[in-house]
């Protein structure tokens, strides 16, 4: 048991530096949590990149200017999901990051994203602003 809280530990550790080398734009750190013959998903757009130096390459030819913000770090053992904001260009982006893992490396990633919108006003009695969170 201790030995799965350990592993827990060390790759939560390792995704939050993951997020952190995303935001500083270091690519190469970026990628290190990626196994060489993961697979990234985009469901909204229908692509599939294979490969993790296929990953790095999409991702550094990205030209907005992007930052994020983690909201949510979840998981254990071969399975974790992110919850953050990305930012492109001054916009910001919800996104929802799935990751499967084995052997500590990322072998699979689904990422979702969703663009904010105006709240209905037919729903304003019901609901409350939701707090900022973030950094």
């Amino acid at each position: 048991m201790n030995s799965a809280i350990d592993r827990d530990a060390d790759f939560r550790a390792r995704l939050q530096q993951h997020w952190e080398a995303s935001e500083r734009g270091d690519v190469d750190a970026e990628h290190a949590i990626y196994a060489a013959d993961a697979i990234l998903d985009y469901p909204q757009s229908g692509e599939r990149f294979r490969g993790r130096s296929r990953i790095q390459a999409q991702r550094g030819g990205h030209p907005a200017e992007r930052h994020f913000t983690i909201l949510r770090l979840l998981g254990g053992g071969d399975l974790w999901v992110s919850e953050c904001v990305i930012t492109y260009d001054g916009v910001p982006t919800h996104s929802v990051s799935v990751m499967e893992i084995n052997d500590g490396l990322v072998t699979h990633e689904t990422q979702y994203f969703a663009d904010p919108f105006d709240a209905p006003p037919g729903r304003a009695a019901l609901a409350e602003p939701i707090p900022p969170r973030g950094r």
